[in-house]
């Protein structure tokens, strides 16, 4: 370089001859002459393509690198083992030659994904109206005191960037369609289009291209809502990238500092008004104002809202001769005249409905358990086992569906049990219940027991007044004294007598 540099001085300012730069420089004039000619300002200096020992085996060796850094560090192959297996392949030049061979493909595999590894994208703009798009994240919250793994909807318009997010326990189809229909009605309203990700709850199979088998029960649910469900290429992000930004952007305004709920539905409602809070503080970043400016100019643009869509998951059941159905390891009780039989289970996110031949039987609140140390459960409905226990009353004693009796029924059933007969009559109060409104039958029950007289006609009579509007407790009346008994009357059986058939010898006939 510094050999050119003073050539180059000598000859463009010196002006010095070729023969006298030569004498100078000590370089012959040939040199000078090549020098000058190239009119460069730097040497280049020709490389030979020699072939190496490695060029057979480059193909194998770089498949094997790519293969290596897909895997943990701890299960990698180290470059003296690849040495080893290529040499077992015929390879004959050293492990240097392989050293350097791997980190000219490490140095290139960096600089493509410093760039068009990186991939390239084209910003998106939305109408709006236009479209929502949706997607699950896994976050933490306390829940009556205990850390509880929850699984977050977020689902976020894409034109006014107005978002909603709504934690469940579990990821179901129930779930996905409750999520939505909070979502429009917070939004107000159902844009055209829904972006979603190849989530198992939508698509059942993922075709070539943008072909998909959509879930017959997810495809109702954007029938009854009128929007168009568009599918993401599977794992591409970033084809519903605001949402995904949602998901990153959520768990520093959310979930930190971890939030502390007695129970699901009050971290929900937080939830919403901390979210439409956020709405009137982040500005939308393209369009002037904030995100609640811009969804109130959205609203036009939304398609009215039906009706909530009938979210249930159905599944068929066969209930067993205990009256018991079982869903998610726990059991909840049936009618016992559908015992041995098979049921319809609708799964709601927090309830579940019992149906069978067109009707509804039961309904139960969802009980889910997240841990799998936890026992099972079993919830009753003690009035499911009324027609079993008026064929069979001594199974009321020890039944373990009415140790959930209310009080009143309780403390009559202590009474009823002292004496003989006793729990037959207590049956009977209790089928009550299939005829008459339970908190009627209740009251009478505790009536009867204010007063002292705990038996099963009391609580009828008192029942019957209740039912027919008479009063129980009226006032003392006062009596004329021309109503007053002078003398009471008294028991005399041998009048009947007189009413007997006469026969010859004085007796009736037997």
């Amino acid at each position: 370089m510094e050999l050119l540099n003073v050539i180059r001085r000598m000859s463009l300012r010196l002006k010095l001859p070729i023969r006298e730069i030569a004498r100078r420089t000590g370089v012959s004039r040939n040199t000078v002459k090549k020098h000058l000619k190239a009119d460069t300002v730097e040497p280049k200096f020709a490389i030979s393509d020699r072939a190496s020992k490695l060029d057979p085996f480059a193909e194998k060796l770089s498949g094997w690198l790519k293969s290596e850094a897909s895997k943990s560090r701890k299960q990698r192959r180290t470059l003296k083992q690849l040495h080893v297996e290529l040499v077992a392949l015929g390879f004959t030049g050293s492990y240097s030659r392989v050293a350097a061979f791997a980190r000219d493909w490490r140095a290139d595999r960096q600089r493509e994904q410093q760039t068009t590894g990186r991939g390239t994208f084209v910003p998106l703009a939305f109408r709006p109206g236009e479209a929502f798009q949706f997607d699950w994240s896994e976050d933490y919250a306390l829940l009556g005191g205990e850390r509880t793994k929850l699984q977050v909807a977020h689902i976020k318009l894409s034109h006014s960037r107005a978002f909603l997010v709504r934690a469940y326990l579990l990821q179901t189809h129930e779930m996905l369609f409750d999520a939505h229909w909070h979502g429009f009605r917070v939004f107000g309203g159902v844009p055209d289009r829904g972006i979603y990700d190849n989530m198992k709850t939508a698509v059942d199979r993922v075709g070539r291209g943008k072909e998909r088998q959509v879930n017959a029960r997810f495809l109702a649910m954007t029938n009854h809502y009128v929007f168009e469900p568009q599918f993401c290429n599977p794992a591409s992000g970033w084809e519903k990238g605001q949402v995904e930004k949602n998901v990153q952007d959520s768990r520093p305004r959310l979930w930190l500092p971890m939030p502390n709920f007695p129970d699901l539905a009050a971290l929900n409602a937080w939830l919403e008004q901390r979210c439409m809070e956020l709405w009137r503080e982040i500005p939308h970043g393209v369009l002037p104002g904030t995100i609640a400016d811009v969804w109130t100019e959205e609203q036009a643009a939304l398609m009215p809202l039906p009706q909530a869509f009938d979210g249930f998951v159905e599944k068929s059941k066969r209930v067993s001769p205990t009256c018991l159905i079982s869903f998610d390891r726990n059991r909840y009780s049936v009618p016992a005249s559908f015992a041995n039989r098979p049921v319809s289970l609708r799964i709601y996110p927090e309830r579940l409905v019992v149906a069978a031949e067109g009707q509804i039987l039961c309904e139960h609140a969802r009980l889910i358990q997240r841990s799998h140390d936890l026992p099972s459960r079993t919830i009753y409905d003690w009035r499911h086992y009324l027609a079993v226990v008026q064929r069979k009353p001594g199974a009321l004693r020890n039944g373990a569906p009415f140790a959930e009796l209310p009080k009143g029924f309780r403390q009559l059933q202590e009474h009823m049990l002292r004496r003989p007969g006793g729990d037959r009559e207590m049956v009977d109060i209790l089928a009550l219940v299939l005829h008459h409104d339970e908190q009627a039958v209740l009251t009478a029950v505790e009536m009867a027991l204010e007063a002292g007289v705990p038996t099963k006609t009391h609580v009828l009579n008192l029942l019957h007044r209740l039912v027919d509007g008479k009063t129980t407790n009226g006032p003392t009346l006062d009596t004329p004294q021309a109503l007053t008994l002078q003398r009471e009357p008294k028991a005399n059986v041998e009048r009947y007598d007189g009413l007997r058939a006469q026969i010859a010898g004085g007796r009736h006939a037997s």
